[in-house]
């Protein structure tokens, strides 16, 4: 099979994997604050099957695909009745940043396990330098090539993700924490102008949301490229 195949492939697995992880822990989250919506509704689960937008994690992914953009969607919103929290302003803080963080988490463990196979021989510098710099050698048959691919996939989707939530811009994740902090007639107006501004900055931002994403990347990136033995 051709590598942008296999890369293709593998952008989908870390793709489902990636809104599997964040969606659950946001259920995760507002159970443990005191409200069971989410998980009575069987969210709390690394089963895709339960976290599926059609059109963001299915249609909006393959146009990514088919205009060699990376890989990139939204599952299905986790329900929260944030009536139910303990501390309303706390507990819906907590809900909304852990689904970013356990996509950072998901991050780490990928680069911690890029970094052993990296130090484990020369060949597996040479695959993991190559993730990175765009030189992988993909007709080598070592098995090394396919995980460390999926690997750097794991890294690279959950990083996005996980920035791209973070901007506080509703309705993303971000913007749960700023929301608190204005006034009543101030917040109106942020959660209308909330998706307007989200399509211009995918649409028509282009190089904002690069330059964005562009630093987070480059640490873990650069993590890789320079840690040795």
């Amino acid at each position: 099979m051709p590598l942008n195949y296999v890369v293709i492939a593998f952008q989908l697995i870390a793709f489902l994997f990636a809104i599997s992880v964040h969606e659950s822990a946001h259920a995760w989250m507002a159970n443990r604050c005191g409200d069971p919506t989410a998980r009575m509704l069987g969210r709390v689960t690394l089963n895709p099957i339960k976290h599926i937008d059609l059109f963001g994690t299915i249609v909006f992914p393959a146009i990514c695909l088919l205009t060699h953009f990376p890989v990139f969607g939204w599952a299905k919103p986790t329900p929260v009745d944030t009536r139910n929290f303990r501390n309303p302003v706390k507990d819906d803080i907590l809900t909304s940043i852990v689904g970013p963080i356990s996509n950072f988490l998901v991050a780490v463990c990928a680069t911690f396990l890029l970094i052993i196979l990296k130090l484990s021989s020369s060949f597996g510098g040479e695959v993991v330098s190559g993730m990175v710099t765009g030189g992988v050698n993909a007709q080598s048959g070592s098995i090394l090539v396919p995980v460390c691919l999926l690997l750097y996939q794991f890294l690279i989707i959950n990083v996005i993700l996980a920035v791209f939530n973070l901007i506080p811009v509703p309705p993303l994740d971000g913007s749960h924490v700023i929301r608190h902090l204005l006034p009543e007639q101030a917040l109106r107006v942020y959660d209308m102008v909330g998706w307007i501004a989200l399509l211009a900055l995918v649409y028509l931002g282009g190089g904002i949301l690069d330059r964005i994403l562009t630093p987070f990347l480059f640490v873990f990136q650069y993590i890789l490229v320079t840690v040795k033995i």
